[in-house]
């Protein structure tokens, strides 16, 4: 059997039952939201925010090539647990602050963001991201700006341990 040049392509750029256009909205709102923690030095950067789009949404697509609706909600159940997991490792408590839990909810809504690119919404989840960059940043802006809102447990940690 004989293939054609433009054979070959389809056949090496053929990712069914994924999307080229959905990854690349994961990759992209992945990017937005990473971007944003990782210039502010927080634990979740644009790789793992990536990851995190990109996996969620190939779990979720994946889970609709059957097409039934109870292993589609099971999938998107288990996601969430996972997620919850992998969110609960950047919360830490140091001398009595807690931190990262702003970045465990950035965890939860990558993976919302995946969830929805991979339920056939490839721009919603892109549009997610953009809004989550602006709550990240309109919130922080307003905490600088704004006294009472620094009050509480909104202090911020700064590392006393000695240098190495």
């Amino acid at each position: 059997m004989y293939l054609s040049g433009m054979d070959i392509l389809k056949t090496i750029f053929d990712i069914t039952p994924f999307n080229w256009v959905e990854i690349f909205c994961g990759m992209l709102a992945g990017t937005i939201i990473g971007l944003e923690r990782q210039i502010h030095g927080k634990p979740i950067g644009i790789r793992t925010s990536i990851l995190i789009c990109i996996s969620t949404y190939a779990f979720t697509t994946f889970s609709d090539v059957n097409h039934q609706e109870v292993l589609d909600l099971r999938v998107i159940g288990q996601i969430i647990t996972g997620i919850g997991f992998l969110g609960g490792g950047v919360i830490l408590a140091r001398n009595g602050i807690v931190v990262g839990v702003t970045s465990a909810a950035c965890i939860w809504i990558l993976a919302a963001i995946g969830i929805t690119i991979g339920t056939n919404y490839p721009l919603t989840g892109v549009k997610l991201a953009i809004l989550t960059v602006l709550i990240l940043t309109g919130v922080d802006t307003a905490e600088k700006k704004i006294k009472f809102l620094r009050k509480g447990m909104h202090k911020k940690y700064i590392d006393q341990s000695p240098s190495e």
